[in-house]
């Protein structure tokens, strides 16, 4: 058994592994997984490591990130997170996950970590454990990572086919370098941290507003949601999944209305704006995803598609109690 480093040349092995055990719920494009697990900024390298056999064959890996970026959007330094864990079916209960994890652990100690998350990290691709996966939440638990909620993908197939009218705003599309400016303001005003820092890396790597509805009055931005779909510059979290949708998938969000704006009919009305907009487009399944508004987004047809179970492990905990 050896643990080597990923390189981009294991990238189709890690592929062809994540399809072959989970495959069949959450199909992994190569192209995904570039996006998410190569091309990150935060992935930290010495907490990422693939484990192979004695004749090179791929049989687990682990993806650990810890947020790196030059950009300053209030992230915590002293969390870490595990992407992804995991051991081929036939190979497992031998001690390799258990190694994997060590390592992850390890090096997020050694680089400022005080709590990890499973899931939820930039770029992800879980807001946690898939809920069915029983023997992965006990696994973990016994590993002591706590239970700290659910979270869920909602889906709708109900669609929209006017824009809502609100009083004293309206909606649009985001269309020109001045709305992107209005956007990002708003977000960096409203909705600092993960929200902010995806509309930067969106406009860094070439969008040119299309996934964007905003709501605008007259002076400035009140409140957006973004939507995806086949023709996105990037795939986002909510249409990851689209390969299990053969006529095509949308997804919507995240979403948010200024805090001032509030109590006056806006929110549901940007997700009907979301979903009118991507109607237009041809889809005919939207996901909203990692969200626990069940009640709000029944309002559209939507109802829970998946289900996550999220756990959180304490290093300062562990070391207090002689653990580490």
């Amino acid at each position: 058994m050896y643990y080597v480093p990923i390189t981009r040349n294991r990238a189709n092995d890690i592929v062809h592994l994540w399809n072959q055990e989970i495959g069949d719920e959450f199909p992994l494009r190569k192209e995904l997984l570039i996006q998410n697990s190569y091309e990150d900024t935060n992935v930290l390298a010495a907490g990422s490591c693939l484990a192979v056999d004695e004749s090179g064959n791929l049989i687990g890996f682990i993806i650990t990130k810890k947020y790196q970026e030059a950009i300053d959007v209030g992230f915590n330094s002293e969390l870490g997170w595990i992407q992804v864990l995991l051991v081929k079916t036939e190979n497992r209960n031998r001690g390799i996950g258990t190694e994997l994890l060590r390592r992850a652990e390890d090096a997020l100690e050694k680089r400022g970590a005080k709590k990890i998350i499973l899931g939820k990290d930039v770029w992800h691709y879980f807001p946690g454990i898939p809920d069915h996966y029983v023997q992965v939440k006990q696994w973990f638990v016994s590993r002591n990572y706590h239970f700290d909620g659910r979270e869920y993908d909602l889906l709708t197939e109900t669609p929209v086919l006017q824009i809502p009218e609100v009083k004293e705003a309206r909606f649009l599309l985001l269309n020109n370098k001045n709305d992107q400016g209005l956007l990002l303001d708003f977000l960096h005003r409203c909705f600092p941290g993960r929200w902010e820092y995806e509309a930067i890396k969106y406009f860094e790597m070439g969008g040119d507003g299309r996934e964007f509805v905003i709501l605008k009055n007259d002076v400035q931005v009140i409140g957006f949601c973004r939507i995806n779909d086949h023709l996105s510059r990037q795939i986002a979290q909510n249409v990851y999944w689209s390969p299990l949708f053969t006529d095509g998938l949308g997804g919507m969000g995240p979403l948010g209305i200024d805090a001032a704006e509030r109590g006056k009919g806006y929110g549901i009305a940007l997700v009907q704006a979301g979903i009118a907009y991507l109607s237009r487009r041809g889809l005919k399944h939207f996901i909203i995803d990692w969200t626990q508004l069940i009640d709000f987004y029944k309002k559209v047809g939507a109802h829970p598609w998946k289900s996550y179970a999220t756990y959180f492990k304490s290093l300062e905990n562990e070391k207090v109690a002689g653990v580490r």
